[in-house]
């Protein structure tokens, strides 16, 4: 889709005169070109075009984070004047809803206040229906706030529209001139008026504490702020997604919902240093850290220095996350203990303990003695491993987060971690980074540390969200945290780790071993829309039934054009069936409905497989524009509305039943994929890093997995290997089978020996091939035993688990000394 066309479909109409004006730049662009050559007073007129927008939008944005700030301060302080007017009238008269009531659970439908034109202040002075009026504007409230979260949704597409579109402009310039207008423009007036940098956390903060305080009645839940940190030790259920940047706000928005954002201290202004997080990963130069963490191996352990805010926080946290396989019956675990600030380096080279100041909090009463023991284990144990094994700041992290969780509940925290950026901290190189201290003091939350060579640090341009679910009592996750990670709004990685793929990116010449997603790196992740937790603004005329799901947090897809029925239609099966008796219906003979309904259904059929040509339809060569960072989703919707026989052959041949067994399934995809590709011999090849599927030719509605990611030259891809004792004892097993037939033979072939006179050749012969045949058995099963404790050792995948030779050439052994002594012993008595 064309740009121009693309920002008409998806702006705010309200909003409409202050987008950038993209089809009259464009227009404006070319007949300039087309007219005369372009000189210096075009590019001077122009680039004045380009600032007078550039100066719309940004006053615009301004004005209007400026209005939803003080929007959402007065819709604040409206709810708790209200708490306060509905708790004093409690306190005087009993309330004539009981909390058993169901219907005081839920809003009343109304206008914003009792009624319309009223003062709401009055109408509340007295009243047996005091507390239904306050319903009522609670429910207006509901209704402001849901529009304010439209409002900011809005202001972020806004945003990313128009920054989109000086992009396009500029280089559809550039590229039509030869002239660098792009570089001069933004360096020279767009990063003077940086409105694509704003930061929306401020606002989601403050949207995410008005929309918990209308939900629960200006009566927030409670509890420890931290939810959790003040416990040593903790085990989740945790899981992984990547966010694109431009689902970033909108993923935001959903959660709330049903989520506040948690903040520490509730009184205190959001700054951005707030959500800035940053750690410091140990490591050896052997990477042993790295590769026990990427291998999955048991005990696997990853050490690193945290701090929540600035470099100057005093407060430092010392943590270890340790990997626990399934067969062990325990969970990975993560346990940490603070130290201040200007005793890490001491702590480091082992000249200071944590005993004395871990056990001071035990005798204030702060923490319990059975805690503060696992705290002087922990820190001896880290201390001891740094030392050991030689561990040395190697990588540092900073994201910012914003963490969603009900105050003291911990059974739902979901947290998104934005601007990733890992940057290198170790001097292996020869270059100095942290010296001899803990970590290194040239940079701290200016991101994207413009300061640090591009070489030292790894932009990561994704947001990482992560789900932790506590469920051990048998709790199923609610449903809208399903909606929500099966929605297009993520896309899942598992196993994601900023310590392992900081280290395989920023240390390319010590890392032979890579994690799965690395390949995939390139690959947008960009998806589709479905439909679902997608941000709509309310309706003037809500429905008591369209606000009670705007309560639950789930909406519904963006409204398409449904032909109009009359009273009562609605609840009738609206299908495109014949009716039954549609030849008495319409007068024509039986014959000749018959063929009109055939015809009938093969026209919706071909509509439905190949599409219809609207008159508003464009084809694809209208719709194709050069982009400028174009993307290439995983699963890119098919834009064509007219296939060719050949490309609806090779779709059928893409379509694989998602529920055969495993084996038929890629077994399936295999063979229809191999067809495809030979079937095709136009295909562009892709990247080496991306071989395998041609995403265009794939329906949006299907979906394939990719397994034949290809890793980088001189890589390896990482693929944990589960070993459990069982596999051990399971080669010992087939070991000892082994030894028990081969002492069966060598028992037939000592009883010929021992038995047989001495002047029996033949006999002598056949004992002595048995024995062979034993030797060989004792032989063969001794090297493979050998063989396959070292491949289990190692973790290796491959190796000769599965031995198809060996019972062959035993058999055939056996077979041919039996064969020798029969046929002997027949020669014999032939003989005789």
């Amino acid at each position: 889709m064309k740009f121009g066309r693309k920002i008409t479909a998806s702006l705010y109409e309200e909003w409409q005169p202050f987008y950038i004006d993209y089809n009259l730049l464009k227009r404006e662009l070319k007949a300039r070109i087309t007219s005369h050559s372009w000189d210096d007073k075009d590019e001077h007129e122009f680039t004045a075009m380009l600032k007078r927008e550039l100066d719309k939008i940004h006053d615009f944005q301004k004005q209007k984070t400026s209005e939803l700030s003080r929007r959402i301060g007065d819709a604040e302080r409206d709810v708790k004047r209200l708490v306060a007017q509905q708790d004093s009238q409690s306190s005087s008269e009993p309330s004539p809803i009981t909390p058993s009531d169901p219907e005081s659970l839920y809003p009343r439908t109304s206008d914003y206040g009792p009624d319309e034109g009223s003062d709401d202040e009055d109408d509340l002075e007295g009243g047996g229906d005091s507390y239904d009026e306050l319903e009522e504007i609670f429910h207006g409230l509901e209704v402001e706030v849901a529009t304010l979260v439209a409002d900011v949704h809005d202001l972020a597409l806004y945003t990313k529209l128009n920054i989109t579109g000086f992009l396009k402009i500029l280089k559809v310039c550039v590229k039509q001139t030869n002239r660098p207008l792009k570089p001069t423009f933004i360096q020279g007036y767009l990063e003077e008026r940086p409105f694509y940098k704003y930061n929306w956390d401020a606002l989601i903060v403050k949207l995410s504490k008005l929309y918990n305080l209308v939900r629960t009645r200006g009566h927030p839940v409670v509890g420890d702020s931290s939810a959790g940190s003040n416990q040593s030790a903790f085990v989740r259920q945790t899981t992984k997604y990547w966010v694109h940047p431009d689902n970033l706000v909108p993923l935001k928005l959903a959660i709330l919902r049903h989520l506040p954002v948690l903040v520490f201290n509730g009184e205190k202004e959001f700054e951005p240093k707030d959500a800035a997080i940053t750690s410091i990963y140990f490591d050896n130069e052997d990477l042993d850290l790295y590769l026990g963490r990427l291998e999955k191996t048991e005990g696997a352990e990853a050490i690193r220095l945290r701090w929540y805010g600035d470099t100057d926080t005093k407060t430092i946290f010392v943590e270890r996350k340790t990997h626990r396989e399934d067969w062990t019956g325990e969970k990975s675990v993560k346990a940490r203990f603070s130290i201040k600030e200007h005793l890490v380096n001491a702590f480091l080279r082992g000249e200071y303990i944590m005993d004395a100041e871990l056990q001071a909090l035990a005798d204030d009463g702060k923490k319990g003695q059975s805690e503060v023991d696992s705290m002087i284990q922990l820190a001896s144990e880290v201390q001891y491993r740094i030392l050991n094994r030689k561990l040395a700041p190697v990588m540092r992290s900073f994201y910012n987060r914003t963490a969603f969780q009900l105050p003291g509940d911990a059974r739902v925290r979901i947290s998104l971690d934005t601007e990733l950026t890992m940057v290198r901290e170790d001097n292996w190189d020869g270059r100095v980074r942290s010296g001899d201290n803990w970590r290194r003091t040239d940079i701290g939350i200016d991101y994207p540390f413009d300061q640090v060579p591009d070489e030292d640090k790894e932009l990561f341009k994704y947001g990482v969200l992560e789900v932790k679910l506590q469920t051990q009592f048998g709790q199923q996750p609610p449903q809208w945290v399903m909606d929500l990670v099966q929605s297009h709004l993520v896309e899942a990685v598992p196993k994601f780790s900023k310590f392992i793929h900081g280290c395989s990116t920023l240390l390319p010449h010590r890392t032979d071993l890579v994690p799965f997603w690395l390949p995939q790196m390139d690959t947008d992740i960009l998806k589709p829309s479905t439909g679902y937790l997608t941000v709509e603004r309310p309706l003037a005329s809500s429905s008591r039934a369209s606000l009670d799901q705007g309560r639950s947090g789930e909406t519904t897809p963006s409204q398409t054009y449904a032909e109009p029925v009359s009273e009562g239609e609605e609840d009738e099966v609206m299908d495109l069936t014949p009716a039954k008796d549609e030849d008495r219906r319409t007068g024509l003979p039986h014959v000749d409905v018959a063929e009109a309904i055939a015809y009938r259904e093969k026209s919706l059929k071909d509509r439905h497989d190949g599409g219809s040509d609207s008159p508003g339809t464009f084809s694809r060569g209208e719709e194709e524009e050069e982009e400028v960072d174009e993307r290439t989703p995983l699963l890119e919707q098919h834009r064509e509305e007219h296939v060719s026989d050949q490309r609806r052959a090779q779709r059928k041949l893409l379509s694989i039943d998602p529920l055969a067994s495993s084996t038929a399934f890629d077994k399936t995809l295999e063979e229809r994929l191999n067809g495809t590709q030979t079937g095709d011999n136009q295909t562009t090849r892709r990247p080496p890093e991306a071989e395998g599927i041609n995403e265009e030719e794939i329906p949006e509605q299907e979906r394939l997995l990719v397994r034949d990611w290809i890793a980088p030259s001189g890589k390896k891809i990482a693929v944990p290997v589960r070993i459990e004792p069982k596999v051990y004892f399971a080669n010992e097993r087939t070991f000892l089978k082994w030894l028990n037939f081969a002492v069966l033979i060598s028992s037939i072939a000592t009883t010929l020996l021992n038995f047989v006179p001495h002047d029996d050749s033949k006999g002598l012969i056949s004992a002595g091939l048995f024995t062979l045949a034993a030797l060989l058995s004792i032989a063969y099963s001794a090297i493979i035993f050998v063989y396959r404790a070292q491949r289990l050792r190692a973790r290796s995948a491959e190796g000769l688990y599965y031995d198809k030779y060996g019972p062959t050439i035993l058999c055939f052994v056996l077979f041919v000394a039996l064969a020798v002594n029969v046929g002997l012993r027949f020669a014999e008595m032939a003989e005789q």
